[in-house]
């Protein structure tokens, strides 16, 4: 008998280089848009958090009603995360005064928590079980909480005026790197090396975009920001369609 395609295949992209890309700059992404709702449009955080967290219960709901992987559905989603991330974590650090440090440990928490109720749950936090309601809600709320913990890290890093956004795009750049060479020559855990790795893309995309849009004064290019979020998902659309993934085959 021949096996349905949901039965073999998760409702997440494999793991390769082009996800990576398409990955920092979906976060980048947030980053501008995130700025975009909340600085330029002068909404502020609160507001901006609410439309962004809107779009992301709509999008998280339309994509576990789904039965496969869909490549624009899976990465709006993100991109939803990355938004919304961007303005929680503005809130929290600078409108609720708990500053970059205070936030970034606070959801640093929510995000180990997170992972820890959907281990003790399901039995695994890897990616390619993602296939049920139950383990897509606990995939959607830890990447929620990582996005926003990146956010509030990238801002802390860059916030020292000797590294400023690129020293920080550097230093986050080169952590990853340091991952990947753990992938291919140490035998840790991959699901650990991959969340470690996805947590470390937010904070390089929330550094390269203040790189981009902060005013010269600040050390950035001052570009505008709807341009730059404009240019970034046109990217973001050209990867999908010119390098289609395929999802992620299960774990038997």
């Amino acid at each position: 008998m021949e096996q349905n395609r949901s039965d073999i295949y998760s409702k997440v992209p494999e793991i390769t280089l082009v996800f990576w890309t398409i990955k920092i700059f979906a976060t980048t992404l947030g980053e501008t848009g995130g700025d975009a709702v909340s600085m330029s449009m002068d909404l502020g955080y609160l507001v901006g958090t609410a439309i962004f967290a809107t779009v992301f219960a709509i999008a998280v709901f339309a994509q576990i009603s789904v039965k496969t992987y869909r490549p624009v559905l899976y990465w709006l989603t993100i991109i939803a995360t990355t938004t919304v991330g961007t303005t929680m974590a503005d809130f929290a650090t600078r409108s609720m005064g708990i500053g970059y440090a205070g936030g970034s440990i606070m959801l640093f928490g929510l995000l180990m928590g997170s992972l820890l109720v959907w281990y003790q749950s399901l039995g695994t936090v890897a990616v390619n079980t993602v296939s049920s309601p139950r383990s897509e809600t606990f995939y959607w709320i830890t990447i929620m909480f990582s996005q926003t913990l990146g956010t509030a890290l990238g801002d802390w890093v860059a916030d020292n005026e000797a590294l400023g956004y690129g020293g920080s795009a550097i230093i986050f750049g080169a952590m990853l790197a340091l991952i990947g060479l753990a992938y291919y020559r140490t035998r840790i855990s991959h699901t650990t090396l991959f969340w470690a790795a996805f947590i470390l893309t937010r904070p390089l995309g929330a550094v390269v975009g203040d790189l981009l849009d902060k005013p010269l004064e600040s050390g950035g290019y001052d570009l505008s920001r709807y341009w730059a979020s404009a240019t970034l998902l046109l990217v973001i659309i050209a990867l999908i369609f010119i390098f289609p993934q395929p999802a992620a085959k299960k774990n038997h």
